[in-house]
C-alpha cells in the first residue's frame, strides 16, 4: 500500500464497499454524533467522509485531531443508508470507517477558518494566504487560472505562434508606469530595471524574422493599486505578428478570447459581434475607453438646446470655449427620489450635482418635470426628448463644463443609473475594440508628452507629426470587456525617422532616443518589417471569468493596497552587507 493514499479523497464510489483504503487529506469539519465522531477529509480534489466510533481501534487518537490537521487514515469503504446518502458530493453514497490514523502535520489555533463562508479582513487572508487558499473558492480559482493559462497556451500554438521567453533583467522603458530598479553589483551606480512589458525584445523579434510570438509574460510596475490591478507584477498574453494591419490583429486575437470566455464562461453569452469605437466616441457617449456595453445607455451632447436658454449656469458656461452640456439618458428612472439620489451621488463624487428633467402624465398628457425643465421651457424641453429618445416614466441627467472635468463622474453616473434601474444586462460578455487612441496628451505642466504606447506607428506616418500634436492619432487600439480593459495593442513604428520625429514632439531628441532605445534604433536600420500586436491581461480575464471583483481573488500570492506581502514580509530592510556590495547606503527619511 503507497505510504499515503491509495485514493484521492474524491476518488472513491459504491464500487469500492468493503476495500480497505488509505487517505490523506485536511480535517475539513467534525461532528460528534452521540459518541460517533465523523470527520469530512478534504484534499485537493474533494471531500470523504469517514467516522469512528469506540469499536475503532484508534477511537481515542481520532478524538484528539482538530481542524486543519493533516492526517492519514486507513478504513473499511462502507455504503451510506440511503437517507444518508449526499447528493452533493462525488463519494456521498460512501464513508470510511477508521481502522488506523497517522497525524501528518499538526494544526495550531486557526486565524482564519477553512471550513464555512466566514468573511475575514483583507490583511488577515493575505498574511495567511497558504490558509486562504486551501478554502474551496480559492481553490477554485487557482485552477480556473491553471486552466486558462493552458487554454491560452494551445489556442496560440494552433493559431501557428511560437512561444518565446524574454529577458527579465533589461534597460528602462518608458511604459507609462515607474520601473523597479535593479541596482548592478558588477557596474556601480548603474541598474537594470524588470521590464514593465517584453515591448522592446517582442518588436526585436520580428525584425529577426520569427513573424508570430507570444508568451504568457510576466510584467513588473510600480503603480498605485485599483481593485483590477496589481500594484506590482502581473502575467499578459503577450503576442506579436510581422506584416500585419491592425485588423489583422483583431481577427487573430478575437477567436482566442472569445473561445475562452466561451469555455470557461459558465454559460454566460459571449457577443459575437465586437464593434470597433473610437476613442472620441467613447469618451462622448460613455465617459470612459473602458465601456460596459451590457448597459445600453449612451450618452449625448445637447449643448444646443441650452445655448441662450433660461436656465443661466449652462447657458453662461456655453459662453466660454470648449464647453458642453452632456446628457445621460435613464430610461425608467422618471420618479423625483431616483432623480434626486442621483444628483446626491454627482456631489458625493465632487460635483456640485446633475440637473435632470422626468417625464410624467400630465393633465394634458406628456408633462416634462423638474427644475431644468422649469428653466429651459417647453419647446427645448420637448426637444431635448426627442433628441434622446425619451418618453413618460423616463429621465435624464445633464452636466456640464469641460469634458475633461465632468466625463470621468458622468461615466460613473452612466453606470451606476444602468444598475440601479435593471438596464444592464448580466450573464453576458459584452466586447468592443476601442481604437484611433490620441497619439498625445498635454501633461499638468503643459508639456507635450506620449498618452498611451511610445512605439506605436502615427496614422499617415511623417506626414502627420507635421501639425498639432494633440490632433496625432496611432494606430493604437483596446479591447473593453464589462468595463474593464482586457487587451492593450498596437501597429507599431518600424521606421527610425518617423520614430526620432515622434519622440521628438514629446521632448526626446534624437541622442536620447537612441540611447535609451539603442537595440531597437539599431534593428530597425536593417531591414524591419511592418508589426504589430497586442497584451491580454491573463488575471483580468480570470477575475471575469471567476465573476469576482478584486483582481486579488485570483491571484496566488498578492499584495495587499500598500504594495506589500505582509506573508513573506516585502519589501524588507536590506542588510548593511547587500547596500555595501552595491555601492549603495541608505539615506535618512524626512
Amino acid at each position: 500500500m503507497h505510504a499515503y493514499r491509495t485514493h484521492t479523497c474524491a476518488g472513491l464510489s459504491k464500487a469500492d464497499v468493503g476495500e480497505t483504503v488509505r487517505l490523506a487529506g485536511w480535517v475539513h469539519r467534525i461532528r460528534d454524533h452521540g459518541g460517533i465522531l465523523f470527520i469530512d477529509l478534504r484534499d485537493h480534489y474533494g471531500m470523504t467522509q469517514v467516522l469512528a466510533d469506540p469499536d475503532s481501534p484508534v477511537f481515542a487518537e481520532v478524538e484528539k485531531v482538530r481542524s486543519e490537521w493533516c492526517i492519514r487514515i486507513d478504513g473499511t469503504v462502507k455504503a451510506r443508508d440511503p437517507e444518508l446518502v449526499n447528493p452533493k458530493i462525488p463519494t456521498g453514497e460512501v464513508e470510511v470507517f477508521v481502522r488506523d490514523i497517522e497525524v501528518l502535520g499538526a494544526a495550531g489555533e486557526l486565524p482564519l477558518m477553512v471550513f464555512g463562508d466566514q468573511e475575514y479582513p483583507e490583511e488577515t487572508r493575505l498574511r495567511y494566504r497558504f490558509l486562504d487558499l486551501r478554502r474551496e473558492a480559492m481553490q477554485r480559482n487557482m485552477v480556473l487560472r491553471s486552466n486558462v493559462v493552458r487554454s491560452i497556451r494551445q489556442r496560440m500554438w494552433d493559431t501557428g505562434f511560437n512561444e518565446f521567453q524574454t529577458p527579465i533583467i533589461t534597460a528602462s522603458s518608458p511604459e507609462g508606469a515607474r520601473d523597479f530598479i535593479v541596482p548592478s553589483r558588477l557596474h556601480p551606480g548603474r541598474v537594470y530595471a524588470l521590464p514593465q512589458a517584453p515591448q522592446q525584445f517582442k518588436q526585436l523579434l520580428m525584425v529577426s524574422g520569427f513573424d508570430k510570438y507570444f508568451q504568457i509574460a510576466p510584467c513588473f510596475r510600480d503603480e498605485d493599486p485599483r481593485a483590477d490591478r496589481s500594484p506590482t507584477d502581473f502575467y499578459q498574453l503577450d503576442m506579436e505578428m510581422s506584416f500585419v494591419t491592425q485588423q489583422d490583429v483583431f481577427d487573430t486575437i478575437q477567436p482566442v478570447i472569445a473561445g475562452l470566455f466561451e469555455e470557461f464562461g459558465g454559460g454566460r453569452r459571449v457577443d459575437a459581434d465586437w464593434p470597433q469605437i473610437s476613442y472620441a466616441d467613447a469618451a462622448l457617449w460613455y465617459g470612459t475607453d473602458k465601456p460596459d456595453l451590457r448597459n445600453p445607455i449612451r450618452m449625448q451632447d445637447v449643448s444646443e438646446h441650452f445655448r441662450g436658454s433660461g436656465f443661466a449656469i449652462f447657458a453662461s458656461l456655453l459662453e466660454k470655449d470648449g464647453t458642453e452640456i452632456r446628457a445621460i439618458p435613464a430610461p425608467t428612472g422618471g420618479s423625483r427620489k431616483f432623480c434626486d439620489r442621483m444628483n446626491k451621488f454627482a456631489q458625493e463624487q465632487g460635483l456640485p450635482g446633475m440637473g435632470y428633467i422626468f417625464w410624467r402624465e400630465g393633465t394634458d398628457g406628456l408633462e416634462a418635470a423638474g427644475p431644468l425643465a422649469k428653466n429651459i421651457g417647453p419647446e427645448r424641453t420637448e426637444a431635448i426628448r426627442q433628441q434622446l429618445g425619451l418618453g413618460v416614466g423616463d429621465a435624464a441627467f445633464f452636466l456640464g463644463g469641460r469634458a475633461a472635468d465632468f466625463e470621468p463622474v458622468a461615466g460613473r453616473a452612466r453606470t451606476v443609473i444602468g444598475a440601479e434601474l435593471g438596464l444592464t444586462e448580466k450573464d453576458r460578455f459584452a466586447f468592443a475594440w476601442i481604437v484611433d487612441f490620441p497619439m498625445y496628451e498635454r501633461d499638468d505642466e503643459g508639456k507635450i508628452d506620449f498618452s498611451h504606447n511610445p512605439f506605436s506607428m502615427p496614422q499617415g506616418g511623417m506626414d502627420a507629426l507635421d501639425g498639432d500634436p494633440l490632433k496625432v492619432l496611432g494606430f493604437q487600439y483596446d479591447l473593453a470587456c464589462n468595463g474593464y480593459e482586457l487587451v492593450s495593442g498596437a501597429i507599431r513604428n518600424h521606421r527610425p525617422e518617423i520614430m526620432f520625429k515622434a519622440f521628438g514632439l514629446a521632448g526626446y531628441d534624437e541622442d536620447e532616443v537612441r540611447r535609451r532605445f539603442g537595440g531597437m534604433v539599431k534593428a530597425f536600420q536593417y531591414g524591419a518589417p511592418p508589426h504589430g500586436g497586442c497584451a491580454a491581461g491573463i488575471d483580468r480575464i480570470v477575475m471575469l471569468l471567476a465573476d469576482e471583483a478584486n483582481i486579488r481573488e485570483v491571484i496566488l500570492f498578492p499584495m495587499n493596497q500598500r504594495a506589500e506581502d505582509l506573508m513573506m514580509g516585502a519589501p524588507s530592510e536590506p542588510l548593511p552587507g547587500q547596500l555595501a556590495e552595491l555601492g549603495l547606503r541608505k539615506l535618512p527619511q524626512g
